[in-house]
C-alpha cells in the first residue's frame, strides 16, 4: 500500500449519535410488513409513497405493496396511510367506501392535527410553520375548521392578513430556529397568539446530533431521500457549521473527490435521515471505508 493509501486508512468514518430510522417511520414499516405478509391475501395499497425513502418503497412494491393516488384505487384491498398523515376527508372517504385503513400515522403528527383540530374549535386563526407541499403540511391542513395559514419562514409572516387569535402548530421536522423565528414576528401582527411545540424529539435529537459532529470533521455525508424535508433539513444544517456535505440517496451518489482535501488527521462524518434504514446506512460506510482505506473503521458519536 502506498503511503497515500495508509494515510487514507487513517482517517476515520463517525456516525452521529442520533441517525436514521425514527420511531414513527419504524412502526410505520413494520405496518406495513405486517399487513403484506398477512394470511387474508388481501391486496396491500399506500396512499402515496409510505415513507420518503424510493429504496424503501422499493422494497414495499417487491412485497406488493403498490402506491396509489386516490382512495376508490384501494376497493377490495387494505389502504395503508402514511407516516406523513392525510386530511380528515381522506379517512372518511375510506369509511364510505368501507374499505380496510391501516393508519401508520406517526404519533407525533397525530399531535399535530389533534392540536390543529382543537386551535381551530376554539376559533383560532391557524398559523402552520412548514413547508407548504409537504405530506405532512397538507394532511395537517386537513384537520383545521376555519382559517389557517402555512409560513415556510419568518419573512413569510410579512405576507399575511391582519390576524386576531392566532395559533400556531409546526411541521413536526422543522427547525426549533425556524419555530422560533416565526413565532416572533407573529407576536406583532396579532392581539392573541397561542403556540403549541409539535416538533419532534427525535427529529430535534438527530439535529443537534448532526450539527456537533459537523463541527468536528473534515466533511459530512447525509443519506436520504432528496424529497425528504427532515433530510434536506440535516444536510442544511450541516452546510451552516461551514463544513462541505454532501446529500446522497445511496453509496453510489458518493464521489470519491469529495474526500480527497481530508488532512490526514480528519474524518468523515456521516448522519441520516428519519427515513434512511440501517442497512442503506452500512452501505455507505463501507463505500466509505473502502476509499479512505481499511483502517478507517467506524465509530459512532461525535
Amino acid at each position: 500500500m502506498s503511503d497515500a493509501a495508509r494515510d487514507k486508512g487513517r482517517q476515520r468514518v463517525r456516525v452521529a449519535e442520533a441517525a436514521g430510522f425514527c420511531f414513527g417511520v419504524q412502526r410505520a414499516l413494520e405496518m406495513a410488513f405486517d399487513k403484506a405478509e398477512s394470511v387474508t391475501r388481501k391486496p396491500v395499497y399506500a396512499l402515496g409513497p409510505l415513507i420518503h425513502n424510493r429504496q424503501v418503497v422499493g422494497r414495499l412494491e417487491e412485497m406488493g405493496v403498490r402506491v396509489v393516488d386516490s382512495v376508490q384505487e384501494a376497493e377490495g384491498g387494505v389502504l395503508l396511510i402514511r407516516a406523513h398523515g392525510v386530511p380528515r376527508s381522506v379517512l372518511r372517504e375510506a369509511e364510505e367506501r368501507g374499505i380496510q385503513v391501516a393508519d401508520t400515522t406517526c404519533p407525533f403528527v397525530k399531535r399535530v392535527h389533534e392540536r390543529a383540530q382543537d386551535l381551530g374549535e376554539q376559533g383560532y386563526d391557524i398559523v402552520i410553520v412548514g413547508e407548504r407541499e409537504h405530506p405532512e403540511v397538507v394532511g395537517i391542513l386537513g384537520w383545521v375548521d376555519g382559517e389557517a395559514h402555512v409560513v415556510e419562514k419568518p419573512a413569510d409572516v410579512d405576507r399575511l392578513p391582519a390576524l386576531g387569535r392566532v395559533g400556531v402548530v409546526a411541521q413536526t421536522t422543522q427547525t426549533t430556529e425556524n419555530l422560533a423565528g416565526c413565532v416572533r414576528e407573529l407576536l406583532s401582527r396579532c392581539r392573541e397568539l397561542r403556540i403549541y411545540n409539535t416538533l419532534c424529539d427525535a427529529t430535534m435529537q438527530r439535529q443537534r446530533a448532526a450539527a456537533e459532529l459537523a463541527r468536528q470533521v473534515g466533511a459530512m455525508i447525509v443519506v436520504g431521500g432528496h424529497h425528504s424535508g427532515n433530510t434536506r433539513r440535516l444536510a442544511d444544517i450541516c452546510r451552516a457549521t461551514g463544513t462541505p456535505t454532501h446529500h446522497i440517496e445511496t453509496a453510489e451518489d458518493i464521489d470519491p473527490r469529495w474526500l480527497e482535501d481530508l488532512a490526514p488527521d480528519e474524518s468523515v462524518g456521516l448522519t441520516a435521515g428519519a427515513s434512511t434504514p440501517d442497512w442503506a446506512m452500512n452501505e455507505v460506510i463501507e463505500a466509505l471505508t473502502g476509499i479512505l482505506g481499511d483502517d478507517a473503521s467506524p465509530r459512532r458519536g461525535a
